[in-house]
């Protein structure tokens, strides 16, 4: 397993900026959907269970 770095920033309520290897990003959660700007979107189905798109 490599090691992952990733650092996350609270912009508001529901956005926040998350700054790792590859980038930065910006995440707004909707409900149990999260859409993030490089167009990746996320559904909660449980507590530590969820699904990527």
């Amino acid at each position: 397993m490599g090691l992952i770095f990733r650092k996350t920033k609270s912009l508001g309520k529901n956005t926040r900026l998350n700054v790792s290897k590859s980038g930065a990003s910006i995440s707004r959660k909707l409900g149990p959907v999260t859409f993030n700007s490089r167009g990746r979107i996320t559904i909660r189905l449980g507590k530590g269970l969820s699904f990527r798109l």
